[in-house]
């Protein structure tokens, strides 16, 4: 199958170097000249373990290509994904919709012969009606199916959910659309991937009804952490607990500083909006905003209790700048809202992150930026523990005592158990183990 990917961001380069890896001929296209020119260098424009490895392995193969004009490959194509940025609009929280209404009108004008237009991107429900019109619009005569097909990768973990997938979700009613797509994902079928075919809308819902009920599940955990705190009970056993129940399950029950990224806070703001738009309150996703706004913003006063309730002058060490481990992304990060916290507190910050601080820098111009863990501690009256990357749990914590001004850590990922940093001397703050 012959594939056009509209997007070189995280899901467009993610897929379409997958998609080129079952076998398909897949050309990504971007506007940015400067992206396009560095992916002919092999220079992958984001961080993502193992992806500058399969994007080589294909060009080398002949089977993926980058340019910046989607005229040739749509026009050739069988099916043309959508796989632009979605991000939240500036005031009012919806999606802004703007670059995959650009990429369809372009893409109207250029197809040729039946082709399947598939959003890839997260989109309210019923952008795929309105993606169908402008191309419609833009090419009376165009033979095209619109489908949806939301993406369902972990930052992290991006070629393996896409290889290995839970489920794969095609909205589409038209037969045509139907086949091509079942073409496109058969090489998954070794693998036993289900194809999940729904009405389009049902598909568009299903991506934010996922991203909304996993975030409910991570502040519902944090929340059950304050409470364990006060009442002196251990959050991670009681994860554990209700965890083991099959109805509940395991995942997403690690309480923490709350949740960012470049999906849960948009697709929770942009499900509520929609629900506003149609008159349905979404009680508990507007409360799960609202608590991980107030989480991350009092991590900072954590930080402060730690250090006596004054940390003005004092030198704060934060490990770990991401949203997550094996990730670059910075997106509605939690470091961000505590480090901000911290400096309006008059408190020093210096900060490592083992592949995020290029783009830290741009968010956070006013730190301290440290060549490693040990290095980041020197001097500092705290330490605090912010994104669970693997380099931090097995650090020597003598060497990190031993650099400290103050041997006391903040762990906000619960990476270190409370008798080990009592052993070595340490006032170990962690969440949730009171």
């Amino acid at each position: 199958m012959r594939i056009a990917m509209i997007g070189t961001g995280y899901v467009g380069l993610v897929s379409g170097a997958c998609f080129a890896d079952f076998g398909h001929d897949v050309t990504c296209v971007d506007k940015d000249a400067d992206k396009i020119a560095a992916l002919h260098r092999g220079q992958i424009p984001i961080y993502e373990p193992g992806l500058d490895e399969l994007v080589a392995a294909n060009v080398r193969a002949g089977r993926l290509g980058f340019t910046t004009d989607l005229t040739v490959p749509v026009g050739e194509a069988d099916a043309v994904f959508i796989a632009v940025g979605t991000p939240s609009r500036r005031g009012d929280g919806h999606a802004d919709l703007s670059y995959v209404y650009a990429a369809a009108r372009e893409i109207g004008a250029a197809l040729k012969g039946f082709t399947v237009v598939v959003t890839k991107s997260t989109v309210p429900v019923g952008t795929g009606d309105e993606v169908e019109r402008l191309i419609r619009e833009t090419n009376p005569d165009a033979d095209a199916a619109v489908a949806s097909n939301p993406e369902f990768l972990r930052e992290g973990a991006a070629i393996r959910d896409f290889k290995f997938p839970d489920r794969i979700v095609i909205g589409t009613s038209d037969e045509r659309a139907r086949k091509v797509l079942g073409e496109i994902y058969r090489p998954l079928s070794l693998n036993q991937g289900p194809l999940m075919y729904t009405a389009r809308r049902t598909a568009e819902l299903i991506k934010y009804a996922a991203n909304a009920f996993l975030a409910t599940k991570i502040t519902f955990i944090n929340e059950m952490a304050d409470l364990a705190e006060k009442v002196g009970a251990d959050v991670q056993d009681v994860a554990r607990g209700i965890g083991m129940d099959n109805r509940i399950g395991s995942k997403f029950l690690h309480a923490g500083p709350g949740f960012g990224g470049s999906c849960f806070p948009k697709d929770t703001r942009a499900i509520v909006q929609t629900a506003h738009d149609h008159d349905v309150p979404l009680r508990i996703i507007e409360a799960v905003l609202a608590v991980n706004d107030n989480r991350k913003r009092a991590m900072s006063r954590k930080v402060s209790h730690a250090l006596g309730g004054n940390i003005r002058g004092k030198t704060v060490a934060v490990l770990g700048l991401t949203f997550k481990p094996d990730t670059d992304d910075m997106r509605d990060a939690p470091s961000i809202p505590l480090i901000t916290g911290l400096i309006d507190m008059g408190a020093v910050v210096r900060a490592f992150d083992p592949v995020g601080m290029t783009q830290a820098k741009t968010e956070l111009p006013d730190i301290t930026y440290c060549d490693d863990a040990y290095d980041c501690a020197q001097g500092a009256d705290v330490l605090v523990i912010v994104t669970e990357w693997v380099q931090f749990r097995a650090l020597d914590l003598a060497r990190l005592k031993g650099a400290m001004k103050q041997p006391v850590i903040v762990d906000l990922r619960n990476v270190y158990r409370p008798e080990q940093m009592a052993e070595y001397g340490f006032n170990y703050h962690s969440v949730g183990r009171g």
